[in-house]
Order: structure tokens, then sequence, then C-alpha cells
């Protein structure tokens, strides 16, 4: 007996053969019986290999009633329909992925507005609690240097946190060892500590001693809208030192933040403690911008971990070799310290937190959360010390450097722009105009279509012109 199965594999098409039938009467069940044609006999019904019960559902099948094709068992149907039952669920586990990514990006967005508050809370903080501090204790490198010392705290918080994410069993030492290579193959040496963080631990605490410097001589809001300028500084000396692309509205961007810091240093006349002020933050954000350009070409492959490192080893270079001039400044009376009792303390060390908070955001939140968002968290310092400047410290700004503030602001988000904008800006006007275009043609379309009604139920006949 040859079954349905081997009857397709043999190539042959299986045949079903009707005969009159002898009764009328349609039993409910039949006798099974095989073969690869069905037949009608004797009055009795059969069923075949196909799985058919009566003559009603086999003459059904037979006229396509129920779609069926020969050959094709209702097991096989079954497990047909199953697989077929199965499209949705991968088009909903197609949906659930697209969802959650969505739902990844958002809570990256936000995330990252937490961030820009966090980095400009941080870092308005850290300016006036300097005009604080300044008031009882006027020593702005001990400030610095009792602040940067601080940083040697940053790779032991980075390894707690790594701890606590990804459950490593590494030790401090073997994490410490891994985070050396930044320093080449064979580790961390002396040479090399010295010949590798000595630049930029040098180049750290001129930033932090000249900003400070200047906030004795100008508001918390000129002063961190004069640091903003770094970013034009940056760029200048990427495009110069790394070969950068070059970008004409950056270059813009930069004539808009000098231009600002000229208005600036006018604002009071070239002259007095306003001009050498001025001064002072924009050698802050130049030596910032330096510090910045140098380690993206030097250090600019390296991963939050190694970033940590180096920045906890320009704590330790700090505390051990730096730590000779505070003395010098002390001995030749440039810094009056007096006693250690009577040092404001509860100022220094809430300065130095909130210093380091800021590093941290600033290096975490690129990893975690868009770099550009970042940015913005420090451009909205400015307007932030400006609100805290005029009412709690009454200042009253003038008209020229309210200008010079916008001007380097506005200057500060051109530089944000990425490098393709031009072209994207352009592709989307471009899209813009066709989707215009697209709903004026069938705003057209239904019009003619509305116009042909209108003739045809009025009679008339609309003869459309060569």
């Amino acid at each position: 007996m040859i079954s349905t199965e081997s009857v397709l594999e043999s190539g042959d098409q299986p045949c079903i053969a009707l005969e009159p039938l002898k009764n009328t009467h349609l039993p409910g069940k039949a006798t099974p019986a095989g073969g690869g044609c069905a037949a009608l006999a004797d009055g009795n019904p059969k069923v075949t290999a196909n799985g058919v019960h009566d003559i009603e559902d086999r003459i059904l099948r037979i006229t396509g009633y129920y779609g069926y094709n020969p050959g094709y068992s209702s097991h096989r149907r079954e497990d047909g329909s199953e697989s077929h039952a199965e499209t949705p669920g991968s088009e909903t586990s197609g949906e659930s992925q697209s969802y959650q990514t969505c739902t990844n990006a958002a809570l990256k967005v936000l995330g990252g507005l937490l961030m820009v508050l966090c980095v400009s809370s941080s870092w308005v903080g850290t300016t006036q609690v300097v005009k604080l501090t300044f008031q009882s204790f006027s020593c702005p490198f001990f400030i610095s240097w009792f602040s940067s010392n601080w940083n040697i705290l940053f790779f032991p918080i980075y390894y707690s946190g790594h701890m606590v994410i990804t459950r490593d069993k590494q030790t401090p030492i073997q994490k410490f060892r891994e985070c050396s290579k930044l320093f080449g193959e064979d580790g961390m040496t002396l040479k090399i500590l010295v010949k590798r963080t000595a630049p930029f631990s040098i180049l750290w605490t001129l930033t932090n001693y000249l900003y400070l410097l200047a906030l004795k001589k100008l508001t918390a809001t000129d002063v961190s809208a004069l640091y903003c300028c770094h970013k034009a500084f940056v760029f200048l000396l990427s495009w110069i030192v790394l070969k950068d692309r070059f970008m004409g509205v950056r270059i813009v961007a930069a004539i808009m933040a000098i231009t600002g810091i000229v208005m600036m240093a006018y604002a009071d006349g070239f002259h007095g403690d306003s001009f050498v002020g001025v001064a002072l933050a924009v050698g802050s954000a130049s030596t910032s911008a330096l510090y910045k350009v140098l380690f993206k070409m030097f250090l600019g492959s390296a991963n939050l971990g190694e970033v940590a490192h180096f920045l906890s080893t320009m704590g330790f270079f700090n505390l051990i070799f730096i730590s000779c001039v505070p003395l010098i400044l002390y001995f030749t009376r440039v810094e009056h310290l007096g006693s250690l009792s009577s040092l404001p303390w509860g100022y220094m060390c809430g300065l130095a937190g909130l210093w380091l908070v800021f590093n941290i955001l600033v290096h975490v939140g690129v990893v975690l959360t868009y770099p550009i968002l970042i940015s913005i968290g420090t451009l909205l310092s400015v307007p932030g010390n400006a609100a805290v400047d005029v009412l709690k410290h009454e200042v009253i700004f003038s008209v020229v450097r309210l200008a010079a503030t916008c001007i380097i602001c506005l200057g500060f988000l051109l530089l944000l722009l990425p490098e393709e904008w031009d072209s994207v800006t352009l592709r989307f006007l471009a899209n813009i105009a066709d989707k215009k275009s697209e709903e004026h043609g069938e705003e057209l379309t239904e019009s003619s279509v509305n116009t042909r009604s209108r003739s045809r139920a009025n009679g008339a006949v609309s003869i459309p012109l060569a």
C-alpha cells in the first residue's frame, strides 16, 4: 500500500475518483481505508489517507472550499498553521526590539539632561564657593593645589563603581596595573610618570590657578563666560596641530569668541583690574585648551578606567612634586596661610569636593551620554552664575558686558555643530520641500476629483484640453 507521502515522492499526482452515490444518507463517520486514490464504493464512505472523515468534508475540500491542496494531510495543515502562527510572534519580537531601542535612547537622553543639570550646578557651586572662600582666605595657589590633590580619589571611586556594576573580582592592584597600560607595555615607571604626567599636571594647575586669580578681579559670570572661549581655542589648536577638518562656521565662532573677549576688556576701559581679570580668564581658557589638545593627541583612545588612573596619578604627582610651590609662596610672603586652625577648612573641602564632582561628571558623562550635552552643561553655568550674582550679590551688568557674554555663548553653540551639519541641513530642507510638493499634488488631485463629481452631478461632461 502506497501512502500519500510516497506518492508525492514518486512524482505522480494523487487522484480522487468520484462515483455516483448509491445512498443519499450521509453517515457521520466511516471506517478507515488506505490508498493513494480515494473512491466511494457500495455506498459506504471511506476515509482517505488525508484524514477526511465524511463525504461532505471530502466534497468541500475537493471543490477547494477549505483551500485544500492534494497531497497535504490535515496533520501537515495543522503544522503549517502553527508555523504561520509564528509569523506574528516574530513581528511582535521585532516591535519589542524597536521599542526597547527607543526606550534606551529616551533613557540616554533623559540621563543626559540630568547630567547637564548636575554639571552646570556643580560648576556654578564651585565658582560661587571660591568667591565665598576669598572673603576670609585669599591664597589662590594653595586652594588650587589643595583641590587638585583630591584627584587621587578618582580611581578609587571608579573602582568602586566598576565593582558594583560589573561584579568584577579583580583586586584594586590588578585593576590599577591593567589601567597602567595607558603608559605603555612596561607599565608605569618613575621616568614615564614624570614624562607623561608632569606636562598635564602643570597645565592643570595653571588652569585652576589662573581661573581663581580671575575670580578675584571679575564677577563669576564674566569669568565663566570668558572660560567658555576654551572651546574656540581647542578648535584652532586642533586645526593647526592635529590637522582637523577646516570648518567655516567654526572659524566664525572663533572670531565671535575673540570679539567677545575684546568687548569684555573694553567694558571698563583697557586699564585696571577689569583688563587684568580678562587676561587671566583668557589665560585659563588657553591652558585648558592646550591640556585638552595634548590629551587628545597622546591619550585620545583611553577608556574610562585609564582616564581615572591618569587623573589619580596626576593627583599623586601634584601632592609629591608641586607641594614645594605653596611652601615657596608662603616663605616669600606672596600667600599668607596663617595657622592651620585659622584656615576655612569647610569652604576649602566643599570647594575641592565640588571640583572633584564636576570632573567626575564630565569624564563619566561623555561615556554614558552624548558629549554635546556635557558641553551644554558647562555653557549653562554662565546664566546660573548670572542668576546668583544678580539675586545674591546684586551685581548690575552693563550693556557691553551683556552683549559680550551673549556673543561668546553664541560662538560656543556654533562650535557644537557637527562636521556634517551643512549636508544634513540641506537634506532636511530638501525633504521638507518634497513633502510640500507631494501634499500640493494630492490637493490638486482631490480638487480635480471633486470638480468632476460635481460636474457629473449637474449633468455636465468635462472634456480635458489637450
